[in-house]
Order: structure tokens, then sequence, then C-alpha cells
């Protein structure tokens, strides 16, 4: 039973994952350490704030609100769960897409102007439909298969130029995203889809369901009421095991990880590499389109069009959860949801708290960095691994001498 275990404790699997919930923990404990630095510094916190900072921040998807007394009351919020959820579906989506890149040998850091090109083809078709004419289940389908065609098309872009002229595709990708983001801003400012019917918010673009269309809750609703929740996280799930599949039961995902690990060496094996290469790019601006799909076709938000400012965050969230799931397709719907949990744990940290709702930024920052160091942690782990394993076998070889 012991070896049994070692055997188990030695696996690369085995090693990967705990190299991941360790930077988790470490994370959580870094952001424990900061909201006790900031408690401490900040006299307007005192001490009962900082201890509620830091069981927030550790365990602050159970905060359910205040109680009579002012205390923090715990236990199941179906709102936040739900919240959680919904949020997750997207960042799920962007994980898998730098997920598919990296098993490929390529860098997706064209995460954020694939999801933007997405958002655009989107929300253009999702409102440009007439829903008197066309059923919304028919529109909402169009509007979600034609953001991934979207993304994925505009994802082939750096592919391509990795593939044909070398380029590297990280710098292709940023000058993507960019150009992305000053391309929606512009699409949006020529349109009509700008929300005029609320003076205060010219500068947004109407939710789907100002045309009707929504994606169904599939019962979620009832489970997680009053929050946000729909089926787009059942669909993100789909897709995750979709590609789980792709990279490891089928020719072409051989095929793509056989470019990644060896370009010259594919090549000489009669694979076509730059074919390979533009198509795994090209999976992975669908599958970060396909997220931006599931956010804003749930008719919660609206859409701020003046994405020249910035670039959206979920898709740079997107390579953590990669990071931490090891590139592994379901790998990423856990660390993704654990992403999704931290936005819920900062919104609480300020809603129940005087604390700011960026210190969980500091978490994901270490988690990131840490996770980047996951060969070095697996390497100290697999280190224990073997000593523990060498143990028994040097006492049974002095064992045996003795005899």
């Amino acid at each position: 039973m012991k070896n049994t275990l070692l055997d188990l404790y030695r696996k690369e699997g085995t090693m990967k994952v705990l190299a991941s919930l360790i930077s988790i923990v470490i994370g959580l404990l870094v952001g424990a350490v900061v909201v006790l630095i900031v408690g401490l510094i900040k006299p307007n916190i005192g001490l009962k704030g900082t201890w509620d900072g830091m069981r927030i921040i550790l365990f602050g998807v159970f905060v359910k609100g205040r109680d009579a007394a002012g205390q923090l009351a715990w236990g199941f919020n179906p709102r936040s769960w739900g919240d959680l959820l919904f949020r997750a579906a997207p960042v799920i989506m962007t994980g898998l897409s730098v997920a598919v890149a990296f098993r490929t040998g390529l860098f997706n850091i064209g995460a954020p102007g694939q999801y933007l090109m997405g958002t655009l083809a989107t929300l253009t078709i999702a409102l440009g439909i007439p829903s008197e004419a066309v059923p919304v289940g028919v529109i909402w389908l169009l509007a979600f298969l034609g953001g991934i065609v979207a993304g994925a098309l505009w994802g082939a872009i750096p592919g391509m130029l990795k593939a044909f002229l070398n380029i590297n595709e990280v710098l292709a990708c940023i000058m993507t995203n960019w150009i992305a983001a000053n391309l929606v801003t512009w699409a949006f400012d020529i349109s009509n889809f700008k929300n005029v019917a609320e003076g205060t918010k010219t500068g947004y673009i109407y939710k789907t369901t100002f045309n009707g269309v929504a994606t169904p809750k599939l019962g979620l609703d009832k489970i997680f009421p009053d929050s946000q929740v729909n089926g787009g996280i059942l669909i993100a799930i789909v897709f995750a095991i979709g590609v789980y599949i792709l990279m490891t039961k089928t020719t072409l995902g051989y095929q793509l990880k056989a470019c990644g690990a060896n370009r010259h060496a594919a090549r000489y094996a009669g694979i076509n590499d730059k074919r390979n290469i533009v198509l795994s790019m090209a999976i992975a601006g669908g599958l970060s389109a396909g997220g931006a799909a599931l956010y804003w076709l749930s008719g919660n938000t609206e859409f701020f069009w003046s994405t020249y400012q910035s670039l959206p965050a979920t898709g740079f969230n997107g390579i953590p959860v990669a990071l931490l799931a090891v590139n592994n397709p379901i790998g990423v719907v856990f660390s993704g949801i654990f992403m999704a949990m931290l936005d819920i744990v900062g919104q609480n940290l300020t809603g129940f708290t005087a604390y700011n709702e960026y210190i969980t930024d500091v978490i994901i920052a270490v988690i990131v960095y840490l996770s980047a160091f996951s060969l070095v942690i697996r390497s100290l782990i697999s280190g224990r691994g073997k000593k523990k394993a060498e143990k028994p076998k040097k006492e049974t070889q002095e064992g045996g001498q003795a005899q």
C-alpha cells in the first residue's frame, strides 16, 4: 500500500497538480499577509476589520452578509455561487484558448483581441437580426457561431505570420490585439447599436435582451436564485471536454502536439507544420471569441465600446488559468472556476470591509509567477519523492545484507 502511494506521488500528473495547488495556497497566504499589513497600517480598519478581511480572502465565497450584530454571516450563498459560475464560463474559454496554443508550442497572448472580435461579431448578429422575423433561438446560435468564426479568423492571422514568415507569434498577437481594440471601437462608434434609449449610457451597446436574445438558464436559476448564472457554464464545460478529446484522442491533436514538440521533426515525419500552426491559432482564437459570445449573449451586461483605452482582462486571465491547469483542458475548468472565485472574493472584500478588491490582483500575480516556476516546484516535490522512495529500498538492501 505504501509503495502504491509512493508510485502515485511520483507520477508526473500528480506532481503537476501538487505544484498548482502549492501555487494557489501560497497566493492566498500572500493575500492574507497583504490584508494584515494594510490593516495594521490603516487605523480606520482596526483589528476586527483586518480579521474579517483575512477570512474573506481565504473563504470569501461563503460570505452571506452581516447579521444584526454586524458580524459576518457564513454559509452557502446561492447568489455568489451563481455569479461565480457565470463569470467562470468566459474565463474557461480563454483558458482553453491559451492552453491549446501552449500544447502546440505557441504562446497565444492574442486572446484579448480575439475576444474583442468575437464580441463585435456576436453583438452585431444578435442585435442586427430582427427577432420579430427570426426565432430568438436561431439568432442566439448564429451569434454564438459567428463570434467563434470571427475569433478563429482573427487568431489565424498571427498563425499565418508565424508559419509562413517566421514572425514571433507574441509580437504578432500584441499588434493584432490593439488593431482589434481600435477596429471594434470604430465599428461600434458608427453603428446603430449604441444605447440611446437611456441618455446616460450612450457609450454602451444595448444588451442582447433588447432584441429578446439571451442564453437559456437551463434550470440553474432555480439552484442559484437572484444570480446571473445561465447555461453558459455548461457550454464551456462541454467545450473543455471536446478540446480534451481533440488533443488526446485524435490524429489532429497528435499532429498539433508533434508540431509543438519539434516543428522540424514533425515536418520530417510528413506532418504539415505550417497548416497545423495556423490551425492551432485559429482554434485558439475561436475558443477565446466563444468566451466573449457566452458573456455578452447572457444579456446581463452592456458592452462599453471605447475599448481602445484598454484590453479586456478576461483575455489575459486565460494565461494564469492555463498555467494553473498545466494546459490540461479538464484542469482549465477547475482553474477557471478558481479565478472567478477570486472575483467574488474581491467583491465581498469591498462590500463587507474597508479594503479594496484589487488585493485579489496581488493574489493572481503571485499565482501567475509561481505557476511560471512550476517546473522548479515540481522538481523540489519530485526530489522529496525520490528520497522517500530510496529510503525503503535502502532499508530493504541493508536487511538483506544482514541476513
